[in-house]
C-alpha cells in the first residue's frame, strides 16, 4: 500500500539531527525526501564517529553510526549552491516539492536567493519549514544554537540531576539530544498542519521553529508547577514533583522503578510490600501528604525493597496492578520482549555493510502503514537519478554539471 504521504516531495536541505529527524518521520510516512548536501562533505554527522557502521569483514566504512539514526528513507544528492549553478538547480528542486526544510543560521540562504520570500515567488505552494537556535526574530535570533546548550539555557537541566546535597549533585543533561529529538516532532507536526491548510487555501507557508521554543514548551508539569507558584523547581535525581511514590528504589540486585500513579495503588503496594498500615498513615494516605511527607515515607520503602531482587519485584508487583519496571541497558531494551514483538530493531540491506540495523518508526497506521523502504544513504549516491526524474536532466547536462563542480 502507498503511504500516507506518498504523494509528497520533501526537499531536506538540513543537517545533524533536528530537521533531519523530521525529514526521516515524512519519509517513514512515504514521502519522497531529497536530502541535499555539500559535495565531499555532506551531512556533519556523517563523521561524527566513532562508532561508524562495520562491513562484512568488520572493518569501519564511512558512515557514522549518528548519521544512519535520522536519515533512512532519503535520496541524496550532492551539490554545492554557493554557485550559481547551484542556486538554479536547488531553485528547480524547490519548484518541483511541496515541502523545504532547512537549518542555516537565520539569513542564511538569503545570500543565496533560497530564503522563504525568494522560493515562494516560484513555489507559492511550498511549505517552508525552518529550524534555527532561537527563532527568525528576538535578540537571540542571530546567534547559533546546539542542543546541549538550550538543554542548560531552557531550564531543562536545572530540573536534571541529583538533588542538592547528595552525591554527585550538580545539573546534568539528558543522556540522547532531546531538544533536537522534540524539534523535530514538533517541526513534523507543523509541516503536516500546513499541508492540511493548503489544502483547503491553496497556499503554503513559512514555519518558524526554534530549539528554545520547543525546550520550554516542553518543560510541561514543570513550568506550570513554576507558573502557578512563583517558586522555581529543584532537582530532585529520579524523584517526581508532583507524584510519591515515583522514582527508583534499591533492590537485592540492583535498582527498579516504582511509578505509583494514585492512591489505590498505593495501598496495593503496600499490601504487598508487607505494611498494609502506611496505606491508613495520615502522613501516607493521599498523594498530597504523601508529597508533603516523602523525606519520611521514601527511607521507609528504601529500607523494604532491599530485600528482594529487581525481578520479584517486578513480578509481585505486576501481579498486583501496581506500576513498575527495571532500569534496563540498551542490551536489554533490545532483548526485551515486548521489544522484539513490535518489532523495533530491523535491518535494511546496505551497499557497503550487506545491511545496516535500524530503530524501527513508533507510528503504527492501520490504513498506511510506515514504509521502512531504504537504508540512509551514501553521500552523493541519488544524485544522477534524482536530477533525472525530477528535473529532467540528461546524462550529459549532468556531466556537464559534475565537471563544473557544482554537483
Amino acid at each position: 500500500m502507498s503511504g500516507a504521504l506518498s504523494h509528497i516531495r520533501v526537499l531536506d536541505l538540513s543537517r545533524v539531527l533536528a530537521g533531519p529527524w523530521a525529514g526521516q518521520i515524512l519519509g517513514d510516512l512515504g514521502a519522497d525526501v531529497i536530502k541535499v548536501e555539500r559535495p565531499g562533505v555532506g551531512d556533519d554527522t556523517r563523521h561524527w564517529g566513532p562508532p561508524f557502521l562495520k562491513d562484512a569483514a568488520g572493518v569501519d566504512t564511512s558512515e557514522a553510526a549518528y548519521y544512519l539514526a535520522a536519515n533512512r528513507n532519503k535520496q541524496s544528492v550532492t551539490l554545492d549552491f554557493t554557485c550559481a549553478e547551484g542556486q538554479r538547480l536547488v531553485r528547480e528542486l524547490a519548484v518541483a516539492s511541496d515541502v523545504l526544510i532547512e537549518n542555516f543560521k537565520v539569513g542564511g540562504l538569503a545570500a543565496y536567493g533560497l530564503d522563504y520570500a525568494a522560493l515562494k515567488a516560484f513555489n507559492p505552494r511550498l511549505i517552508y519549514c525552518s529550524i534555527t537556535g532561537f527563532g527568525q526574530d528576538g535578540p537571540y535570533a542571530k546567534r547559533a544554537g546546539y542542543d546541549f546548550m538550550i538543554q542548560g539555557l531552557g531550564g531543562l537541566m536545572s530540573l536534571t540531576g541529583r538533588a542538592e546535597g547528595e552525591d554527585g549533585a550538580g545539573p546534568v543533561k539528558v543522556g540522547v539530544a532531546l531538544t533536537d529529538i522534540l524539534t523535530g516532532l514538533y517541526a513534523t507536526s507543523a509541516i503536516l498542519a500546513a499541508l492540511a491548510s493548503r489544502e483547503q487555501t491553496g497556499k503554503g507557508q513559512h514555519i518558524d521553529m526554534a530549539l528554545l521554543d520547543v525546550q520550554v514548551a516542553c518543560l510541561a508539569n514543570q513550568a506550570m508547577n513554576y507558573l502557578t507558584t512563583g517558586n522555581a523547581p529543584r532537582r530532585l535525581g529520579n524523584a517526581h514533583p508532583n507524584i510519591v511514590p515515583y522514582q527508583d528504589f534499591p533492590t537485592a540486585d540492583g535498582d527498579f522503578i516504582l511509578t505509583i500513579g494514585n492512591d489505590s495503588q498505593f495501598r496495593r503496594f503496600c499490601t504487598v510490600a508487607g505494611h498494609a498500615e502506611w496505606a491508613d498513615d495520615p502522613r501516607f494516605c493521599s498523594n498530597q501528604v504523601r508529597v508533603a511527607h516523602r523525606a519520611e515515607l521514601i527511607p521507609l520503602i528504601r529500607q523494604v525493597t532491599v530485600f528482594k531482587t529487581t525481578a520479584e519485584w517486578v513480578s509481585l508487583l505486576e501481579r498486583a496492578g501496581v506500576p513498575c519496571g527495571p532500569i534496563n541497558d540498551l542490551a536489554q531494551v533490545f532483548n526485551d520482549p515486548q521489544v522484539k514483538a513490535r518489532g523495533l530493531q530491523f535491518d535494511l540491506p546496505h551497499v557497503m555493510a550487506g545491511s545496516v540495523p535500524q530503530v524501527a518508526s513508533p507510528i503504527r497506521l492501520s490504513g498506511t502503514p510506515i514504509e521502512h523502504r531504504n537504508a540512509p544513504p551514501l553521500l552523493g549516491e541519488h544524485t544522477d537519478a534524482v536530477l533525472q526524474r525530477v528535473l529532467g536532466l540528461d546524462t550529459k547536462a549532468i556531466a556537464t554539471l559534475r565537471e563544473q563542480g557544482v554537483l
